[in-house]
C-alpha cells in the first residue's frame, strides 16, 4: 500500500503538482458531503459512553430544538462564523442567553471533532470568542443558616405528600448528593453491610467513583423505602413509571410544595447549606469537600483517592444526621 501511495504521488509530482496539495483538496472535496448533522450524530455517540446521563439527555435536546434544523444539512466543511453567529444571535433574541453559550460550546465540539476526522479544515466558533452577551452565573438559592436549615428539617418531616419523594428530599439533605447522583441510584450500590453507597464514576460530575457513608439515619430509611421499591432498578423510581426514576424536578417541586420559593431553596442548596454548617462546626475543609465530591485537579497533590479521609467523613456524616434531627427537637 505504501508502494502504490508513492508511485501515486511520483505521477502527480510528474505533473507538475504538489502531492500534499492534491491530497487535501481530495479531502476537502469529499468533505463537502459530509454535513454537519452526520459530524454531531458521530460525535455524541463517540463521547456519550463518558458522560453522565443528564449531559447526554442536555446535548442531545440542544442538538435537536436549535442546532440541526438550523446546521444539520449542511456541508460540516462549508459553515462559516457567520452562519454559527446567526443561529446563536437567534437563540439570544429570545433572552436564553446561557443556552446560546451552551449551544456554541457545542458546535464547537462537533466543528473539533470534524477537524480530527480530516472532514473540517478549522472551527468556525473559535473566532466567535467574546461575541456572546456574557451570562451571569446565578448562585443556586440555599438555607444556609441554623434557623434556615431547622425550617427546611421541618417541613420535610411535616410533608404530606408521596413516601418515595419525602424520602428523596430527606436524603438529599442527608447526604447533600447532586441530584443525578440521587436520582439514577440503584440498590447494588447499597451496601448494608457496610453503610457505604458507591455511586460509579460515569454518572459522577469529575468523572471519578465516589463513596458516601451511610448514617444511622440514612440507613433506616433505605430499609423502610426497600419495602416499597425493592423490586425496582431504582432506589427511587417514578410515581407513573416504575421503569423509571424520579425526574429530575421531582426534589424541587417537593420543596416548594413545602412552601419554599425558588429563591430560597433548591435542591442543589442542599450543598452549600451543608458544606457553611460543617465549615461552621469545625470540620477539616479537606473532609468537607471530598465528600461533597469537589474533585482535587491539582497534579501535585496526587491521584484521586475514593476513600481518601473516609473515616473521618463517616464520623462527620453520622454527626451531620444527628444534627438535622436535632434541629426538629430544637
Amino acid at each position: 500500500m505504501a508502494r502504490d501511495e508513492r508511485d501515486a504521488a511520483l505521477k502527480i509530482l510528474a505533473q507538475g503538482k504538489d502531492p500534499s496539495v492534491e491530497r487535501k483538496e481530495w479531502k476537502m472535496q469529499a468533505a463537502q458531503e459530509v454535513t454537519f448533522g452526520r459530524m454531531a450524530e458521530e460525535y455524541q455517540t463517540a463521547f456519550s459512553r463518558v458522560w453522565s446521563k443528564s449531559h447526554q439527555g442536555n446535548v442531545r435536546q440542544r442538538l435537536d430544538a436549535y442546532i440541526l434544523p438550523f446546521l444539520g444539512k449542511r456541508p460540516v466543511n462549508a459553515i462559516t462564523p457567520t452562519d454559527v453567529l446567526a443561529l446563536v444571535r437567534d437563540i439570544e433574541k429570545k433572552g436564553a442567553f446561557e443556552t446560546a453559550s451552551r449551544v456554541l460550546g457545542i458546535c464547537g465540539q462537533v466543528f473539533r471533532y470534524a477537524v480530527s476526522g480530516g472532514h473540517a479544515l478549522s472551527d468556525p466558533c473559535r473566532d466567535l470568542r467574546g461575541a456572546l452577551v456574557p451570562t451571569v452565573v446565578k448562585k443556586r438559592a440555599a438555607l444556609t443558616t441554623e434557623e434556615g436549615a431547622r425550617a427546611v428539617m421541618r417541613a420535610i418531616d411535616g410533608y404530606m405528600g408521596s413516601f418515595i419523594v419525602r424520602c428523596a428530599v430527606r436524603f438529599t439533605a442527608l447526604t447533600f448528593v447532586r441530584q443525578g447522583e440521587l436520582r439514577y441510584a440503584t440498590w447494588p450500590e447499597i451496601d448494608f453491610d457496610k453503610a457505604l453507597w458507591s455511586i460509579p464514576a460515569a454518572r459522577m460530575k469529575g468523572r471519578l467513583e465516589h463513596m458516601v457513608p451511610l448514617s444511622r439515619q440514612s440507613l433506616e430509611l433505605l430499609r423502610e423505602l426497600y419495602q416499597l421499591t425493592g423490586a425496582s432498578d431504582w432506589v427511587f423510581p417514578s410515581l407513573r413509571h416504575g421503569n423509571r426514576p424520579i425526574s429530575e424536578n421531582t426534589v424541587n417541586s417537593a420543596l416548594r410544595a413545602m412552601g419554599f420559593g425558588k429563591d430560597e431553596m433548591c435542591a442543589h442548596g442542599f450543598r452549600a447549606m451543608a458544606s457553611t454548617l460543617l465549615n461552621e462546626q469545625g470540620w477539616r475543609p479537606d473532609v468537607i469537600e471530598r465528600q461533597l465530591a469537589h474533585v482535587e485537579r491539582n497534579k501535585v497533590r496526587g491521584a484521586y483517592n475514593r476513600a481518601e479521609y473516609l473515616s473521618e467523613r463517616v464520623r462527620m456524616m453520622q454527626a451531620w444526621a444527628d444534627y438535622l434531627d436535632g434541629l426538629l427537637l430544637g
